[in-house]
């Protein structure tokens, strides 16, 4: 069921909301203080703002607070530009003032209307910019900690804030929003955040952490993975890669309810490793320290992250994976199969990267300062499976140091979307091709190398060498020739020359990664 806010005109004044619990039909009222416009009860947590004449910041903000709220709503105090049109476009709740009452009569319209939508939670936040919305979780975590009032600022007159609802009655009792009424009243327990610090956000070890969890139809797993997330993770970018399921629609219900969960979609499928990219250019774009992934299914183990973050908070890695593979007790679990596959693909991606004591590259596990993913280019790296071995080749062209970290493997009701037949064939041309771009722009543009040359003679004499001796095999026994001792050895002189050559390139790709890989 919908509810739209019409003005006294008549005319649509907000953008259809969805009802806050499943299968509610929420009561439509008419708030005769807002001049007719319709409004609906059973709503958890609202953004509201007022706004004058602010189209220029009017859709940032609107935008910003929709991600933590169940309803935006936007009180306009008689604006003449396009402010009120915006908003509706964005699906915001607008209220219009026919005349402007200024500041103190818009809040008194937004804690009205917060009332009589019977609002549990109201955060009022400003308009025009001044204000980040991605300050809105950190208010709400306050104030879930029993507080009836979070109160940033130090002006009595500024609104911004986040109020319970026995703060909204208090406001309203006193006729006239005033803060300092708020903190002097004994009976409310107000609470103040500092805006725009991150002091108040969760922390582990002084760093603010990020958790990026992309899913691809995960309706049985989602709800487990993003309960067992640690509480000292600040922000978790849940990144819905177009499900067919009921995954979005679980993640959104998990956002409404822990303002640290950011829900983000997809849409049409663009891969897993679009869906990591688009949580860490969002936990670049909010300033945290490091980002972790752990996969939607409910297969990365929580209790390890620790260990995939304390190597870069020490400054000992830049970049930290699990590894599955590095004894048998941790590959508990993994078939036969699946072992084969991760083995094969683990020397193919040591060759490719560079990372030459790096193992089980397939593990999506994995920890990376911002300071290392603002020096990636993160757009460019392969955004299906195969991910995971491309990030691993510009890191070594970065320079980046890169760190195993021992965890189990933990396998449940999960099952594996790849399919080793077709993928080891596809990720194998993937890493040939970035392997030759590796050696190209490290050995060669950024700084020279022979090892690129050795490598290159090495590709093209070996299999010279094989096929001289399969040509010497023939003119031998096909063609009845007797010069298969000179033959012969002439190919296999050639073969040694160019296995040599192939090794003493690994050893000096070895010898010059041998700072970066741990």
């Amino acid at each position: 069921m919908t509810a739209r806010a019409r003005s006294s005109s008549g005319q649509p004044a907000a953008a259809t909301l969805e009802d806050h619990a499943a299968g509610e039909d929420p009561t439509l009222l008419v708030d005769a203080l807002a001049g007719g416009a319709r409004v609906r009860r059973g709503v958890r947590t609202v953004v509201a703002m007022p706004a004058y004449n602010e189209e220029a910041y009017i859709a940032k903000t609107v935008l910003g607070a929709r991600r933590h709220a169940d309803a935006v709503l936007v009180v306009d105090d008689g604006s003449t530009d396009e402010t009120v049109a915006i908003a509706e476009a964005l699906g915001a709740m607008v209220i219009r003032h026919a005349t402007n009452k200024g500041y103190g009569g818009a809040l008194q319209t937004i804690f009205a209307t917060a009332r009589e939508m019977g609002a549990e939670e109201l955060v009022i936040i400003d308009a025009d910019g001044q204000h980040d919305p991605g300050d809105i979780p950190r208010l709400l975590t306050e104030l879930r900690k029993g507080n009836d009032a979070v109160l940033p600022d130090a002006d009595p007159e500024s609104g911004f804030g986040a109020y319970g609802r026995k703060a909204i009655e208090a406001v309203l009792a006193g006729g006239a929003f005033d803060a300092g009424v708020l903190v002097a009243d004994p009976g409310l327990k107000v609470a103040g955040v500092r805006s725009g610090s991150p002091a108040a956000e969760p922390r582990y070890r002084g760093k603010r952490i990020a958790v990026v969890v992309p899913a691809y139809n995960e309706e049985d797993l989602i709800g487990e993975t993003l309960d067992g997330i640690p509480d000292y993770v600040a922000k978790i970018y849940v990144v819905d890669d177009g499900s067919a399921d009921m995954t979005g629609a679980i993640i959104e219900d998990y956002a409404h309810h822990d303002p640290r969960i950011v829900a983000i979609h997809h849409n049409p499928n663009r891969g897993v490793g679009a869906a990591i990219t688009t949580g860490y250019l969002q936990a670049v774009e909010d300033g945290m320290d490091i980002a972790a992934v752990m996969a939607g299914d409910n297969q990365m183990d929580p209790a390890y992250l620790p260990d995939l973050l304390d190597p870069i908070i020490d400054g000992r890695a830049d970049y930290t994976k699990g590894n599955r593979l590095i004894n048998q007790a941790y590959r508990k679990g993994m078939s036969p199969w699946r072992s084969f596959g991760n083995s094969l693909l683990t020397f193919l991606t040591k060759v490719a990267s560079g990372y030459w004591q790096m193992m089980d590259p397939q593990n999506g596990y994995t920890a990376v300062s911002i300071k290392t993913l603002k020096t990636l280019p993160l757009t460019e790296v392969y955004q299906g499976y195969g991910y995971c071995n491309h990030l691993l080749i510009w890191l070594n062209i970065c320079g980046c140091r890169v760190s195993d970290v021992a965890i189990p493997a933990r396998y449940g009701r999960e099952k594996s979307k790849i399919r080793y037949s077709t993928y080891i064939p596809r990720v194998s041309k993937l890493l040939l091709g970035n392997f030759l771009f590796r050696l190209k722009t490290k050995y060669i543009q950024m700084g020279f190398h022979p090892l690129a040359f050795f490598y290159a003679a090495g590709a093209v004499l070996t299999p010279i060498g094989v096929l001289g001796g399969l040509v010497a095999l023939w003119e031998k026994f096909a063609m009845g020739y007797p010069v298969l001792f000179v033959h012969g050895v002439l190919s296999f002189l050639v073969f040694m020359m160019g296995m040599q050559f192939l090794f003493f390139a690994m050893l000096f790709d070895m010898q010059a990664n041998a700072a970066v890989s741990t």
